[in-house]
């Protein structure tokens, strides 16, 4: 048995892990990784990496991998029943907000074999097969039992997924509901029925299908309800070909679950933290799941390195909760009312799903590609939409740049990779204008069209995330005060 210290100790290494992992040990912060796994997932779980986590790969310097290894989406594909309506392409709602307006379909192995690889070209590692049984609070930090050894260390997050050992510990209480129906999924080969490089949806009076285009040629996943007591993969496939038109000559994973809706009372415990799955859990439709614990990671990640550095005190941990619990509280009561819906057998909803669906989809696929309701769609499901009240902001609740993801003008997005708190111009501010913060400052030029201003300085956090905004002459004060 050995005593072990560390400066964090993550707990579980699953996307949310690793993802946490590969930012500290690039911020220079010392890491001790865990899980009880023999190596990352196999299975393919989770497949859909939203614009947002792209951003954040790109960021991390490892964006063109993971492009390479995913099936691009290229359009949404609504129908009813064996109908498909049409598609709707992807790219032109998302071409101004991000330089990835399409979603990428990547499983969530190839996601933890990337990161992973990614974490021992920094220099660090994970203790597979070394589950952690115990972990307290003490005066310096937290100290863990961590397979047959004595881990001591600043803080711990825990991102040990829905059974999380962290949050029982902590006595965390885990709130929600489990939703009645169970569902089935399905990687299958030689699909037909589907409308091609597509995500298609096809609810009808009784049952619904999502499926997800993966790599490979006919090779799709398909997501469904299980109806009645049980079903196996003949059952599937039968009901796939009666209900949706949709046949298969082969699958390689078969698996049937029950989705949970539930979220954590608090994301903070004093040096302890939850992520990922161990502080929210949600329905998998939306494909929103492991993006959401993957930027928990990417925000969590720059404020430990700032207090831990001494940038910051301890209180800007604090705004962690504040910022990432608001995020998963909406999506989780999102995906359980949209989950309501299109598995309820009640009268009012069947109907609603046979009238309106075949109604209401039809035109959105003509209206929705040339309107402004098309972009703001796209931007809530890519996650670029996000919005923090950030702590001491004296902005509007609805401002139109403080507290959001910055702006993407097509050549600003760079400079983000250097991972650290910069000023920006965008027009009308010359470098010499800017007061010495200690900080980077990159002038570009005006951004029409963004809702960046002339005229105005804007303070960026590591995260990609904008602070505040000031004219020359306030910008320091501001500033300061924005940074404490």
């Amino acid at each position: 048995m050995a005593e072990l210290s560390c400066e964090v100790l993550v707990v579980g290494a699953g996307p949310t892990g690793l993802m946490l992992a590969n930012w500290l040990t690039r911020l220079g912060v010392d890491v001790i990784v865990t899980d009880t796994k023999d190596g990352p997932t196999r299975e393919s779980r989770a497949l859909v990496v939203q614009a947002r986590s792209l951003e954040i790969y790109d960021q991390l310097g490892i964006g063109d991998q993971v492009l390479e290894a995913a099936r691009r989406a290229e359009a949404f594909a609504p129908g009813f029943g064996p109908r498909a309506f049409g598609r709707v392409p992807l790219g032109p709602l998302g071409a101004k907000v991000t330089p990835y307006p399409y979603i990428e379909v990547l499983e969530q192995s190839r996601n933890e074999e990337i990161l992973y690889d990614n974490l021992r070209k920094l220099g660090g590692e994970v203790s597979w097969e070394t589950p952690v049984t115990a972990v307290v609070q003490t005066e310096q930090g937290i100290e863990a039992k961590v397979g047959n050894d004595t881990v001591r260390a600043r803080f711990c997050v825990g991102c040990d997924g829905a059974n999380s050992m962290v949050r029982k510990a902590r006595r965390i209480p885990f709130d929600g509901v489990t939703n009645p129906h169970r569902f089935f999924v399905l990687d299958a080969g030689d699909v037909s029925g589907l409308v091609p490089r597509a995500i298609n949806v096809r609810p009808n009076r009784t049952d619904f299908l999502v499926a997800f285009p993966m790599r490979g040629e006919g090779h799709w996943r398909l997501i469904g309800a299980v109806r009645g007591d049980d079903l196996d993969e003949e059952d599937a496939r039968t009901r796939l070909r009666r209900t949706f038109g949709i046949s298969y000559r082969k699958s390689r994973w078969f698996a049937t679950y029950r989705v949970h809706h539930r979220i954590a009372a608090a994301f903070r415990d004093g040096p302890f933290f939850l992520a990922g799955d161990a502080a929210h859990v949600h329905s998998p439709v939306g494909g929103q799941g492991m993006n959401t614990g993957l930027q928990d990671a990417h925000n969590l990640a720059f404020k430990l390195a700032d207090v831990l550095r001494g940038r910051r005190r301890d209180r800007w941990l604090d705004s962690y909760e504040a910022e990432r619990r608001p995020v998963a509280r909406k999506l989780v009561a999102t995906t359980d009312r949209l989950f309501g819906f299109i598995t309820s057998n009640r009268l009012p909803a069947r109907t609603l799903r046979r009238v309106a669906v075949p109604l209401i989809a039809p035109i959105g696929v003509r209206v929705l590609p040339r309107s402004s309701a098309g972009s703001r769609l796209f931007q809530y499901v890519s996650q670029t939409r996000i919005h923090y009240r950030l702590a001491g902001s004296s902005s509007e609740r609805r401002d139109p740049v403080v507290g959001r993801r910055l702006p993407w003008t097509g050549d600003n997005y760079a400079v983000l990779r250097a991972a650290e708190w910069q000023v920006h111009a965008y027009g009308g501010v010359q470098a010499a204008d800017v007061p010495d913060l200690g900080l980077p400052v990159h002038v570009f030029p005006a951004a029409p069209g963004t809702p960046l201003r002339p005229g105005l300085l804007y303070l960026i956090r590591p995260d990609g995330f904008v602070a505040a905004r000031a004219e020359p002459g306030e910008a320091e004060l501001r500033f300061r005060y924005a940074q404490t």
